[in-house]
């Protein structure tokens, strides 16, 4: 068994957070293992201006870590789950997926609030995300939705100096975080539908290392592994990119698993909101039958 393992990782609180739970989670299985971590600056790191829907490639985030990966300098790379395109790059696989504790999207406001209905007429709210200004446009329709970028921490601050009203991120970059304490709304994901994956970590590894793909896989959780891999197959038959005004959402309860989704037009427009339900073992199919209605019509 291999002695040292190398895990990349990009350099920001929340990134080096959640490596951490990875390393953390390893350590305690593997305790004779020396596990370093390899800081790398994703491009979505270096540009901090061009709002995600503007972006015409998707790795933003996520492909000088594969880089790393596929030039033997590192193990194994830490990853948000829904930063990584549907189709994983040659040569790569995912060998683990895990720690979805927080799926949803939440708001978080400069006065605490319990409904976004107490926001005023016209409140400015920041978010990075198509997906997220649609839906919240649908909740409220006087808001003023407004693009911010930087990582959580910047956010907040942009908040607290008054540059907004309100801002929306993914629950588990606060949990993490440890700045839970701060969410005024979290919305429900069956209603408010996050992005495919959302809150789970993924560990990539090259495609033939199977001695880390063994040491690795002891971190898998089997029911995050479907329902984000789920989610992910009604995102890739939608067909559209990774930051594409849609969400998915698969919950599991028993042996039936219910997926909930959205679609729309990057202005708004033909918003298409629907769900399935079904058999577990049906996973797949019923991630079809989603994305054929959640396609708008004349979409094939």
């Amino acid at each position: 068994m291999k002695k040292t393992l190398i895990v990349a990782t990009r350099g920001g609180a929340l990134a080096t957070a959640q490596t951490q739970i990875v390393v953390s989670s390893l350590q305690k299985i593997y305790p004779e293992i020396e596990i370093r971590i390899k800081k790398i600056a994703s491009e979505g790191d270096k540009d901090r201006r061009t709002t995600l829907w503007e972006l015409k490639s998707t790795g933003f985030f996520t492909s000088r870590l594969e880089d790393t990966l596929l030039a033997a300098e590192a193990d194994m790379a830490v990853h948000s789950f829904k930063d990584l395109p549907t189709a994983i790059r040659k040569g790569l696989m995912i060998g683990a997926i895990l720690d979805r504790r927080f799926p949803e999207d939440c708001l978080v406001s400069a006065s605490l609030i319990k409904s976004i209905d107490e926001l005023p007429r016209g409140a400015k709210v920041g978010t990075s995300s198509l997906r997220r200004t649609i839906q919240l446009m649908r909740l409220k329709d006087d808001l003023q939705c407004v693009p911010i970028r930087g990582n959580v921490t910047t956010r907040l601050k942009k908040l607290e100096q008054g540059d907004f009203d309100a801002i929306v991120l993914a629950r588990a970059g606060l949990e993490r975080l440890r700045y839970g304490g701060k969410i005024s709304i979290v919305f429900d994901p069956t209603q408010f539908v996050p992005s495919p994956a959302q809150g789970a970590l993924a560990v990539e590894i090259c495609a033939d290392d199977t001695e880390t793909g063994k040491i690795v896989s002891s971190l898998d959780d089997k029911n995050v592994r479907i329902t984000t891999t789920t989610e992910r197959l009604v995102f890739s038959a939608l067909q559209c990119g990774c930051h594409a005004p849609a969400g998915v959402f698969a919950k599991i309860t028993g042996a039936s698993m219910n997926i909930y989704g959205v679609f729309s037009e990057p202005d708004g427009e033909h918003f298409i909101q629907s769900s399935v339900s079904g058999p577990l073992t049906q996973a797949g199919q019923l991630a079809e039958q989603l994305a054929d209605k959640l396609k708008p019509k004349g979409l094939s």
